[in-house]
C-alpha cells in the first residue's frame, strides 16, 4: 500500500519531455546548479553567486531554451542536498511556484573507495542520478528530507537551546572539578552561589592555597556557569509563560497532555512535541510513540501501555485538525489522572 509522506520516491508521474531538472551543490561563497534540459543534448553545468534570485533567473533562461527547442516546461524541479544552510532555500522556490526539494545527505550512496575523486562538479553528477530515479519513482535512490516551516523551526530553538546550554553545564562543572582534582582539593560545589567567594579560602593537601592563575581560571569558570544557569532558567521561564498564555495552541496542548504521565517533565515533553509529534509522520506513529516512551520512562507493564496510547493518541490528534482526535487525546489524558499513575510513591 503506498503511503501518502512516502518521502522515499516521487508519487508523482515524470514527463522528462516536458520538465526541466536542476540540482544545486550548495557552498558558502557560490553555488554549482546542474540541469538537464529538455531537447538540448549538453548538460548545462552554471556556478552562481549564492543569491536566489541567479537561481530562479538560471531557470528561466534554461526554460527558454527548452522552449527554443520545440518542449514546452510545464513542470520545474529543483533538488539540493540538506546541510548547514537549512531550508530556507526549499521555501523560497516553493513560494515563487518552483518544486523545490531537500535531500538527506546519508541517503546518497556514495563510492566506498579510501581515496575518491571529491568535486563539486561531481557531487553534482551524484545528486542527479539519484534525483533522477527518485523522479521517476524508483526507491532506495534517496530520501527526501520534510521541509519545515519558518514558524515551526523556530519552535524547536529554545528546546535545542537548551539542550545545548545543559551539556556546556555539565562540561563546564567536569572542568572545574578535574582542577580541583589535580589540585588534591575535594569537596567544592561550582553550583553554589557563593562558590567564587570561597575560592580563597580553599587549600591544596600541602596547607597552601590556589594559585593566582589557577584562581583566576576558576573565576572565569564559575561565571560562565552562572550565566549559562541564568540563561536556561530564562528559557524555561518563557516556555511556562507560553504554556499559561496560548494553552489550546498546538504544541502548549500536547505538552500539557503529556505532561500528565508521571516520568515525563516538562522537559522531555517540550522535546516529544517538537522533535517528534509535530512532524508529520506515517499511520505506525503508535510504534515510535511506544519506543519514545519505552526510552523515557522506566515504567510497569500495565501503565506503560496506557502512557503508549495516550502519545498515540497525541501524535494522531496532532497529525490532524479534527475536533474529535483531540477530544479522544483529551479523554485518553484525563483516564491518566488517578493517584496510582499520579503518584509516584506508589
Amino acid at each position: 500500500m503506498t503511503k501518502v509522506d512516502d518521502l522515499s520516491r516521487s508519487l508523482a508521474a515524470l514527463d522528462q519531455d516536458s520538465t526541466l531538472i536542476a540540482v544545486i551543490e550548495l557552498s558558502l561563497k557560490s553555488w554549482l546548479v546542474a540541469g538537464l534540459v529538455p531537447g538540448v543534448e549538453r548538460r548545462p553545468l552554471k556556478k552562481l553567486a549564492a543569491e536566489p534570485e541567479a537561481v530562479r533567473h538560471l531557470l528561466e533562461r534554461w526554460r527558454g531554451e527548452a522552449l527554443k527547442a520545440g518542449r514546452r516546461i510545464k513542470r520545474v524541479a529543483v533538488a539540493f542536498e540538506a546541510g548547514r544552510d537549512g531550508f530556507w532555500l526549499a521555501r523560497w522556490l516553493r513560494e515563487r511556484e518552483i518544486e523545490a526539494h531537500v535531500i538527506h545527505p546519508a541517503s546518497v550512496a556514495v563510492s566506498r573507495e579510501h581515496r575518491r575523486a571529491k568535486t563539486d562538479r561531481l557531487d553534482t553528477e551524484l545528486l542527479m542520478r539519484a534525483f533522477l530515479g527518485w523522479l521517476r519513482g524508483e526507491r532506495k535512490h534517496c530520501q527526501m528530507c520534510l521541509v519545515p516551516s519558518l514558524a515551526d523551526e523556530d519552535g524547536r530553538r529554545p528546546g535545542r537551546e537548551h539542550e545545548a546550554l545543559t551539556r556546556e553545564r555539565t562540561r563546564l562543572v567536569n572542568r572545574i572539578k578535574a582542577t580541583m582534582g589535580w589540585l588534591g582539593i575535594a569537596g567544592f560545589n561550582a553550583k553554589l552561589r557563593r562558590a567564587a567567594e570561597r575560592l580563597a579560602e580553599l587549600r591544596t593537601p600541602d596547607g597552601l592555597g590556589i594559585p593566582p592563575n589557577t584562581q583566576a581560571e576558576l573565576r572565569r569558570a564559575i561565571e560562565r556557569l552562572r550565566l549559562i544557569r541564568q540563561q536556561i532558567k530564562e528559557i524555561e521561564t518563557e516556555r511556562l509563560e507560553r504554556l499559561e498564555r496560548t494553552p489550546a495552541a498546538k504544541p502548549q496542548a500536547a505538552m500539557l497532555l503529556l505532561q500528565r504521565i508521571v516520568g515525563l517533565g516538562l522537559e522531555t515533553a517540550d522535546t516529544l512535541t517538537n522533535e517528534v509529534l509535530l512532524r508529520p509522520l506515517r499511520e505506525s506513529i503508535r510504534r515510535h510513540a511506544v519506543q519514545a516512551a519505552a526510552a523515557t520512562v522506566d515504567v510497569r507493564p500495565a501503565v506503560f501501555v496506557e502512557r503508549a496510547e495516550l502519545l498515540g493518541s497525541v501524535a494522531l490528534a496532532l497529525l490532524g485538525s479534527h475536533e474529535a482526535e483531540i477530544a479522544r487525546a483529551r479523554s485518553n489524558s484525563a483516564s491518566l489522572a488517578p493517584a496510582r499513575l499520579l503518584n509516584r510513591a506508589d
